[in-house]
């Protein structure tokens, strides 16, 4: 029996970094080679096992044989005949088929390491295209490594059209899909995970929601950058400068849906795209089973930015709405969520990226004022439920038109 580290952590090692979790391959060994020695086995289509102390995972080395449609149509062999190199071919990346023993000695018979040096994503055998997910696998390891220089070979971006146009893609189920994207967001460069998709020309499968604002023109006096989708893509990358929430960066992917369903003879103006906006994040939702919190946070960016963009033009009266229409006073922190995409949508135009966003802080200020007015400040006026209500809103519109002189 022979252990050796492998994947992620042997190559975040060698970039520098410190491995988030550790995998291990064993070779020559059995099942009950390793129920013997305490292991514990986990998952079902192939033998990993969960160290009795460690409880890192160990897999048996193995082969796949591709035998029907989508991630999970392999037959796995998994014996103690396999070798480590045969085990390292069904990897994805060169950079994640290196091997690592415990002296330290690296076994690498794919150039991962040379990979690793020349700061290339490249496919280890063209077996890559068996397996669907590794589209979008693909894409998050361009986003994640971006900042440090990857960019992907050009032969496995035509691997990659290939899996994308033999229709393999209809086969992965949602939870896998959201899987890969909730980890994308999580990047540094979550908008380079959705440009990759568009570069293979995934993202009209798994996102045609997103696909279809490229080419859809918005007013240059508002939008230098003019195109829908760049403007997008420019918003994803506002919200992850500005802040590490997925929820946030999520609801920058999605504020302008709408606008790829504006009527021809409007363009480049988009009166009533933000209904549409929320009409066609709910299909997204719904398709990759995007979960609640994302949703919502979602549908308020994409219904109420405008009105946000425009804080120092509205009334008091307006003001306090939109604090009740976003549920500001009992979840503040998702307001502030909010703000935050409203501020990366602001912020996601050519040239305009450094411009200050004072809505923001003045909306936080009125929210503030406005929340410090409940109904104890009515308990000895001897006031029906009814009454007390009306009178908690006329003060709070007070307090916010006392503070309006001084919101810039």
């Amino acid at each position: 029996m022979e252990i050796y580290l492998v994947g992620g952590a042997v190559r975040d090692q060698l970039l520098g970094q410190v491995p988030r979790e550790r995998d291990w391959v064993v070779v020559g060994a059995t099942p009950d080679d390793l129920l013997a020695k305490g292991f514990t086995q986990v998952g079902k289509d192939f033998p990993v096992f969960l160290h009795p102390k460690t409880q890192e995972e160990y897999a048996l080395a193995r082969i796949e044989r591709k035998t029907g449609r989508g991630y999970g149509g392999f037959a796995v062999q998994a014996d103690a005949t396999v070798t480590l190199e045969q085990d390292l071919l069904r990897r994805d990346l060169t950079i994640n088929a290196i091997a690592q023993t415990a002296d330290g000695t690296l076994i690498d018979p794919y150039n991962g390491q040379e990979d690793i040096n020349n700061r290339v994503l490249r496919h280890v055998s063209d077996a890559f295209v068996e397996d669907p997910l590794r589209v979008l696998r693909l894409a998050r390891f361009a986003a994640r490594f971006h900042q440090l220089g990857f960019s992907i070979a050009e032969e496995t971006l035509l691997l990659l059209k290939a899996i994308v146009a033999s229709g393999e893609l209809d086969a992965l189920v949602k939870e896998r899909v959201w899987a890969e994207t909730d980890k994308a967001l999580s990047t540094n460069n979550p908008e380079v995970f959705f440009e990759t998709l568009r570069e293979c020309n995934a993202l009209a499968v798994i996102f045609p929601e997103v696909e279809r604002l490229w080419g859809v023109p918005q007013p240059e006096r508002w939008h230098p950058e003019i195109d829908t989708g760049v403007h997008t893509m420019m918003v994803v990358a506002a919200a992850a400068k500005l802040s590490p929430d997925k929820e946030v960066r999520f609801a920058a992917l999605t504020h302008d849906l709408g606008k790829a369903d504006t009527p021809k003879d409007i363009l480049p103006n988009h009166r009533g795209h933000e209904e549409r906006s929320v009409t066609r994040l709910n299909e997204l939702c719904d398709r990759i089973g995007v979960p609640k919190s994302f949703r919502e946070l979602g549908v308020l960016v994409a219904r109420y930015h405008g009105l946000v963009h425009r804080a120092f033009e509205l009334k008091a009266t307006t003001i306090l709405r939109l604090l009740n229409q976003t549920d500001a006073f009992r979840r503040p922190r998702r307001f502030a969520q909010f703000l935050l995409a409203c501020e990366a949508d602001s912020r996601g135009r050519l040239g305009l990226e450094k411009r200050p966003y004072p809505q923001a802080d003045w909306l936080m200020r009125a929210l503030k004022v406005a929340a410090n007015i409940s109904g104890k400040d009515f308990a000895d006026q001897n006031l029906s439920g009814v009454q007390i209500a009306d009178a908690i809103r006329q003060r709070r519109i007070g307090t916010i038109k006392n503070i309006m002189t001084h919101k810039n």
